[in-house]
């Protein structure tokens, strides 16, 4: 084991990225993965349950390709990081499984997340495997034993039933897992551009990592702001205003950003130049993101190598997590016991022929 504590996160492979995934977790990803050592899952089993069709898996390939490259481009090292296919570590099944028989069914229903996600995979009945997400999610960050675990605001939740499942087998078994805590971004949840719901490249209110310029300024130009203010002249609001809060996150010019909200708040101002400003502070921002992944991009096969060569580390941190599992547990002394004697039986057998 390192002596450095360790961080596990990461997405679903669904494709590029957005504003939201980099502040509420990618973010910090970044800053602390000099002081932590960090696993970052591309977790293609969990896109499982709710898209298990074969034409959604087909397209997992190259989702992943394109997360990873903007993983890359936000500043993850893969020197110092391991970047790996979840599906590709086949300890997980394992520990998922023995993991399912420390949880109850209604604990798992509490957890509003699944609900969410149900209805917005248009599921009529909850799949079996979408209940067992969480789980699924606690043998991705007890597999490498973490002590932190980076998370959007509706993951806070997952992380929880994590700390109980680790502490109910340390309880059972021996200390084998770390506790791990939960870090939520410093934005828990970004608004879509929509005004409605959180961002989300499937309700179309994004804006990613990766969108040119004038993509920017157009999916800015089309955002939901007050909707009684129907003239410049007219005082707006805004607390609680889409575009106001982007402002505060991703405008560094505070006096700007200040003037804006004194003039909105007195009439004295358009929508059109609080948004033209607003699509300059994101551009501003996004520009040595888009910089970066074009670089890496154009470098054939590096993506694949980085995937291939974190899967193959974080196999061997499976493999050794699963021994110390099994070792607790006692699994491995029942199978070695029936080898023992069975082995023992056959050369009997065959020395007495």
């Amino acid at each position: 084991m390192s002596e450095k504590r360790r961080i596990l996160t990461g997405d679903r492979p669904t494709g590029k990225l957005h504003l939201g995934h980099y502040v509420g977790s990618l973010k910090n990803r970044v800053r602390l993965q000099n002081e932590y050592e960090c696993f970052f899952i591309i977790a293609d089993l969990h896109t499982l349950t709710t898209r298990p069709e074969k034409d959604a898996i087909a397209g997992i390939t190259e989702n992943a390709r394109e997360m990873v490259l903007d993983y890359l481009a936000a500043g993850i090292d893969p020197e110092i990081s391991t970047i790996y296919l979840q599906s590709a570590v086949p300890e997980i099944y394992e520990l998922n499984l023995l993991f399912e028989m420390l949880v109850t069914v209604p604990r798992l229903q509490r957890l509003p997340s699944l609900k969410d996600m149900a209805r917005s995979a248009d599921l009529q009945e909850m799949p079996f495997g979408l209940l067992g997400y969480p789980v699924l999610q606690t043998g991705d960050i007890l597999l490498p034993r973490a002590h932190l675990v980076p998370v959007g605001k509706d993951n806070e939740a997952h992380v929880e039933l994590t700390r109980e499942i680790a502490r109910r087998f340390n309880n059972y078994y021996g200390e084998v897992f770390p506790v791990p805590e939960v870090l939520v971004g410093d934005v828990p949840t970004l608004v879509g551009t929509d005004g409605a719901t959180k961002m989300s490249k499937s309700l179309g209110n994004a804006i990613l990592l990766s969108d040119d310029s004038a993509t920017v300024e157009k999916k800015v130009r089309a955002m939901y702001t007050d909707p009684n203010r129907v003239r410049a002249d007219i005082p707006g609001t805004v607390e609680g205003n889409p575009v106001f809060i982007y402002h505060d996150i991703f405008n560094s010019d505070t006096a700007e950003v200040e003037d804006l909200k004194e003039r909105y708040r007195t009439g004295r101002v358009g929508d059109v130049e609080v948004k033209e400003k607003l699509a300059r502070a994101i551009n501003a921002y996004l520009e040595p993101m888009r910089e970066r992944r074009a670089a890496f991009a154009s470098r054939t096969g590096l993506v694949d190598e980085v995937i291939y060569n974190g899967t193959l580390r974080m196999r061997d941190e499976a493999r050794a997590t699963l021994a110390e599992v099994r070792k607790a547990m006692g699994l491995g002394g029942v199978w070695n016991s029936i080898r023992r004697k069975a082995e023992k039986a056959i050369k009997n057998r065959e020395r007495d022929t």
